[in-house]
């Protein structure tokens, strides 16, 4: 039976015409899976599917969401990230397991939350120097009565301009040159920075990205050393605003905090001492 599948130009140039054609033709896709975004069962002979493709160095992918979760889109991650992915295809049974002859061989899974991030987190590229880490933290905050995704951004030590050696501290100078908007209070949401986007993949935070200064896909500005639970209540509002406010305060400026009313307060008082930007980030790269 045909299936409701969206498939990119981007998606479909990775894995041919033909095999775009027998996907939407409904012999190589199946009807029903777990979205890699909510992680919740869809139906690709019932509703809208996106096809979203994986891609490491040698290897990739394909998995599926709900196309109101996703749009069908390719998304660049490190060999490493797919391994724990690949290994764990023979647990997800023979009869769901369909090779497809491209160069990068995707093989489908219906819930790639086996991807994994490198050991270590990744620094931003041309942002934060090898002795700072960015402490990232997710939580729902309340904008004019409604709640929203938010990640708050924080680095463990001061961040200097690549190239200087200076003790200063130019992470928020940084990303205000980046599109992020300086906030002296959280009245409304923050305009969307186009270009960026947070990558979550089988209700896991995997990643801040950002535009590649040298074209192409987007690269990784940020990457959880493994995924980052979210709660549920986290990931309905990411789904239903399609978008993530993303807060960077400079180190020092937040903190740890144990609850989310102890967090809107710090990035309050961040805010009115003119230490945070933030933006809004759409889902995934769109």
């Amino acid at each position: 039976m045909p299936r409701m599948l969206d498939v990119s130009d981007e998606v479909r140039a990775e894995i041919g015409d033909e095999e775009a054609a027998r996907l939407l033709a409904g012999e190589s896709a199946p009807g029903s899976y777990d979205c890699t975004s909510c992680r919740t069962a869809g139906d690709s002979e019932q509703e809208r599917t996106s096809t979203v493709l994986f891609i490491g160095d040698e290897t990739a992918v394909l998995a599926f969401a709900h196309a109101t979760c996703l749009p069908s889109q390719v998304v660049q991650v490190t060999e490493e990230q797919l391994q724990g992915a690949v290994r764990s295809i023979g647990a997800v049974g023979a009869e769901s397991q369909q090779q497809v002859p491209q160069t990068h061989q995707p093989q489908y899974v219906q819930q790639p939350q086996h991807v994994q991030q490198p050991h270590q987190s990744q620094q931003p590229s041309n942002l934060v120097p090898e002795q700072a880490v960015l402490g990232v933290t997710s939580g729902l905050v309340l904008i004019q009565n409604e709640l929203h995704p938010a990640l708050v951004v924080e680095p463990t030590a001061p961040v200097a301009r690549p190239g200087t050696l200076g003790s200063g501290d130019d992470f928020l100078p940084l990303l205000i040159e980046q599109g992020f908007m300086p906030l002296t209070e959280l009245a409304a949401v923050p305009p969307v920075l186009h270009g960026w986007s947070v990558l979550l993949a089988a209700g896991q935070l995997h990643a801040v990205l950002q535009p590649n200064p040298n074209g192409g896909r987007p690269v990784a500005w940020w990457q959880a050393h493994q995924p980052l639970q979210v709660t549920d209540g986290w990931r309905a509002a990411a789904n239903k605003h399609q978008q993530v406010l993303m807060f960077a305060a400079p180190v020092g400026s937040i903190g740890r905090q144990p609850r989310e009313d102890l967090m809107r307060d710090a990035l309050d008082k961040a805010a009115a001492d003119g230490k945070l930007v933030a933006a809004a980030l759409p889902l995934a790269g769109i």
